[in-house]
């Protein structure tokens, strides 16, 4: 016999030392809530005077079931269609050159500005996130465009790896975001709102991120010479050349904000005019239908399995009363709300210098969620919340995996230097918090007049 509280440690102890060994996160989860559903219930049944064979056999088979009944719940859940959907769109604009668009129409108009590249890069990647919903792909997607320009225009190193990093991890706070979507699924909160809850914010953290790089070039203005300026014709081409791709994100923002769409419908409208759009530019041969499928259905398999772990794991935890016995000892400190979500906020960044977002949002949501509504938390605001500390991690030291995925883009900048440029992007999102914790309107406006939200 085993308490249910140090179960539930146990349980948490392996799944740590599974991520550390560099096991999937979604096989971590699954492993670890089936045996530990197991061994709970064996608990629970001998606990009632069962013989050992029999409590557990008992075990296993609500194991088992749960897994069964949560795999098929997971998979055939139809507000999960805008997973494949919205990453459809985002591959669909990276094969078919939509990126480089974006990229260059931002060049054209900001290009000749001090540190203009960096923050065109910036503004690049903000589009870019709204059509993929995915850090990673921003990442690679704009850094590949964007970091030979600047070593064209010597950009110090730290400053130009430094911006993609960055520009790279407002894929997870603007929408279509993958890291909203999930906490939505986990949480239960409708994807629509916690979508319309990243705009401003998501809009407000790239001005700051073009603040951060104003910054830097004030201080040293041979970090980001000025490039070339654009002739207003040049200006003009390149904002028809991106008019469709823009287009395409108004229409999906805008009609998930009036009602018209509902999310399930807005990614297959902006899938279906994505396709189009790729298709009227004579850019989808074979090799590259073949490249955006494969992507695509390699993105969406990953997701799911997430999801699907997730939803074995988080029953296992509350079986074992961790997540309410520490919501007991946190709203008893005499620290306040405020006080007991800097020290979410300080864990949240803690973690974030070792395990990837992903792993973190899904391992903690069970532990965290519990707390923010026994303080009666809003909970879309308070999704806005992590998923800006999950962007801090995926640039801190020494894990933060867009660091690393820029480091494979621009191999011969040491990893120290691309660490020290984005420090002022990485203060820039902690003030991106206060100001949601100051003034909780800068994320709820939207959601609030959301039409049928």
């Amino acid at each position: 016999m085993i308490s249910m509280t140090l179960l539930g440690i146990l349980g948490l102890v392996t799944l740590f030392i599974l991520l550390a060994l560099r096991m999937p996160v979604a096989l971590s989860m699954l492993g670890v809530g089936l045996v530990g559903t197991v061994i709970a219930n064996a608990n629970k049944f001998m606990a009632v005077g069962m013989s050992s064979d029999q409590a557990w056999a008992r075990g296993f088979k609500i194991a088992y079931s749960n897994l069964s009944g949560e795999t098929f719940e997971a998979a055939s859940n139809f507000n999960l269609l805008v997973i494949p959907m919205f990453v459809l769109m985002g591959t669909l604009a990276g094969v078919s050159g939509m990126s480089n668009d974006l990229f260059s129409m931002a060049y054209r108009w900001m290009g000749h500005l001090r540190g203009g590249l960096a923050s065109a890069t910036i503004a690049a990647c903000a589009g870019f996130a709204a059509l993929s919903g995915s850090s990673l792909a921003s990442a690679v997607t704009m850094g590949r465009v964007a970091l030979p320009e600047m070593k064209r225009y010597k950009y110090s190193d730290s400053l130009a790896t430094g911006s993609v990093a960055a520009g790279g991890t407002l894929g997870f706070l603007i929408p279509p975001s993958g890291g909203m979507i999930i906490y939505a699924v986990l949480t239960e909160q409708s994807i629509g709102r916690l979508f319309m809850a990243g705009v401003f914010p998501g809009i407000i953290l790239t001005l700051l991120f073009i603040g951060s790089i104003y910054f830097v070039v004030l201080r040293n203005p041979d970090a980001g010479p000025r490039g070339e300026r654009s002739a207003w014709p040049e200006r003009k081409e390149s904002l028809v050349r991106a008019a469709p791709i823009l287009g395409v994100v108004v229409l999906t923002i805008g009609g998930m904000y009036t009602g018209f769409f509902t999310p399930v419908e807005a990614s297959g409208v902006g899938a279906f005019f994505t396709f189009v759009i790729a298709a009227w530019r004579r850019s989808l041969n074979f090799e590259a239908s073949k490249t955006v499928i494969l992507q695509t259905m390699n993105a969406t398999a990953t997701v799911f399995l997430i999801i699907i772990g997730a939803f074995v794991f988080i029953p296992f935890m509350s079986m074992t009363e961790v997540p309410a016995n520490l919501v007991i000892l946190l709203t008893s400190l005499p620290i306040g709300d405020l006080g007991v979500l800097l020290i979410i906020i300080l864990v949240y960044i803690f973690l974030g210098m070792f395990l990837e977002s992903m792993a973190m949002l899904v391992l903690t949501i069970p532990v965290v969620i519990p707390i923010a509504i026994g303080l009666d938390w809003d909970l879309i605001w308070f999704g806005i919340i992590v998923v800006i500390v999950l962007e801090m991690g995926m640039i801190s030291p020494p894990v933060g995996i867009n660091v690393f995925i820029v480091k494979s883009i621009a191999p011969d900048v040491p990893m120290g230097k691309i660490f020290r440029g984005i420090w002022p992007f990485w203060f820039s999102m902690a003030l991106m918090i206060a100001l949601i914790i100051i003034f909780p309107q800068i994320a709820l406006f939207l959601p609030e007049t959301l039409v049928g939200g």
